[in-house]
């Protein structure tokens, strides 16, 4: 089997299929033989929620700190403006594979045959010859944005397991505004990863989703109800922002713009999400309706939380949350929630490169390579975890390396590949070719701008610091 050779659509398949385990239900998936969509589909409700917790993460808790680097002004409209953008290269995405699909007379294209379908028709002899490494370039961004999202995860509960810790002592069951207090953490960062790590590797040897259903059913449900405590207690008593920037630094702008683009990785999703309902004409009511409430929801909580905390916004919004009782709960069921997310975010890449790797070995050393496997990959993110300790830089990395190639520019170049000679007119060639600049533009800078950021001294006053706190 093909290393790089599945999609997205693989998590919903093997969700469909939880009885058998992921090695079991990878000989069977192909992009030929998905459900068909009119049996035993999704719902429109059912499609609604899958979209928003493709899209509800780790990333929306950032962008409080993310507004701060755009600016108060600059921030939000920036903010909707990449939301619009990115639901738009949504669209061109499932035009390009819609169009593909009944040139080819397939019932499913996903992502990365998108990518090597149109290549394939293309002028460019080079092009054609090498098609398939479009869908290889495809699967290869799934990987690394994937496992940049289990990273992420990594630092996210490290930081909130180190300050419940380190708080417990003076934690209080009033709800007061907290004020930092430059104090040395008791354990280094890099523990609290260390102490995860046993249990995260013990959670993906579960290979069977329907076994984690429940834990993610309960996930849902304390990420909610943490969401909601966090905005009754933003929206209270929010002073007047005279003194925060209406525009940020412009270096500071282009960590916006990797925060923001990795908020909004979703986009692949759309094609298999589309494949599984029961009745896919009604996607692009879903797609819109859904992208809208991620858009409203993110600009709320980012352009409130900034407002909220200002200069002491830290990296995720619920390490300014105050020291009391309820909002240590609120980050302990948030944290939770994240934990067993890791396993449904750690299975696409799982998927990519177990089958490979046990393709390599005889039938009897298969099993003992599976679990191998799986261990590196998650060592390979706590590793990543520790070497860059900073969340907000880790969230901005992956979205300026690999997000917004998959976001905005691959979408944008497969629509010219596709119908530029179906008299495609000179106004979308332009428009593609401007979101494909910007996406590259954004991706370079984004990482110069992080890179430099970690080569910095860092003080007690970086932005996702945890100290201590009254």
């Amino acid at each position: 089997m093909s290393l790089l050779g599945r999609d997205y659509n693989s998590e919903l398949n093997s969700l469909d299929n939880g009885s058998q385990s992921p090695l079991e239900s990878s000989s069977s998936i192909t992009s030929e033989n998905v459900h068909p969509a009119g049996e035993a589909g999704l719902s429109m409700m059912q499609t609604l929620i899958h979209l928003l917790k493709c899209n509800i993460g780790t990333g929306l808790l950032g962008l409080p700190l993310a507004i701060k680097n755009a600016g108060l002004l600059v921030g939000p409209v920036s903010l909707l403006a990449i939301g619009v953008l990115t639901v738009h290269c949504m669209v061109i995405l499932l035009n390009c594979a819609q169009h593909l699909s009944q040139r080819l007379q397939k019932t499913f294209v996903n992502y990365g045959e998108a990518t090597m379908y149109s290549l394939e028709t293309c002028p460019n002899t080079w092009l054609r010859t090498h098609a398939v490494w479009g869908r290889y370039t495809v699967s290869f961004l799934l990987v690394i944005t994937q496992l940049g999202f289990c990273s992420v995860y990594f630092m996210f509960m490290a930081d909130n397991l180190q300050q419940m810790m380190e708080e417990a002592h003076v934690t209080s069951n009033i709800c007061k505004p907290r004020e930092i207090l430059t104090l040395t953490p008791i354990l280094d960062i890099r523990f609290y990863m260390l102490i995860i790590l046993p249990f995260l590797i013990s959670l993906v040897f579960i290979q069977n989703l329907r076994a984690l259903s429940i834990f993610s059913t309960l996930a849902n449900i304390s990420t909610l109800g943490s969401m909601a405590l966090i905005f009754e207690y933003i929206m209270q008593g929010i002073p007047y922002p005279s003194n925060l920037p209406l525009m940020a630094n412009w270096k500071t702008f282009l960590l916006f713009f990797g925060t923001a683009v990795f908020t909004f990785e979703g986009v692949g999703m759309v094609l298999p999400l589309k494949n599984q309902m029961k009745h896919p004409q009604q996607f692009s009511f879903v797609l819109y309706l859904g992208m809208s409430i991620v858009i409203i929801l993110s600009i709320l909580l980012g352009t409130l939380g900034y407002m909220k905390f200002g200069s002491d916004t830290q990296a995720s919004i619920i390490l300014n949350l105050p020291n009391c009782w309820l909002y240590q709960l609120v980050k302990l069921m948030y944290s939770i929630g994240i934990f067993f997310t890791y396993a449904l975010q750690f299975h696409v890449p799982a998927e990519i490169i177990i089958p490979f790797a046990i393709s390599q070995v005889s039938e009897s050393w298969a099993p003992f390579v599976d679990l191998s496997v799986r261990s590196a990959l998650v060592c390979l993110t706590c590793v990543s975890a520790i070497l860059i300790p900073r969340l907000d830089l880790v969230i901005s990395l992956v979205g300026s390396v690999s997000s917004s190639a998959l976001a905005l520019i691959i979408p944008a170049l497969l629509e010219i590949v596709i119908f530029y000679s179906e008299d495609m007119s000179c106004v979308t060639v332009a428009k593609d070719i401007m979101i494909s600049i910007l996406g590259l533009l954004g991706c370079i800078f984004g990482i110069y701008q992080a890179l430099y950021e970690l080569t910095q001294p860092i003080s007690h006053s970086m932005a996702n610091s945890t100290g201590v706190y009254a």
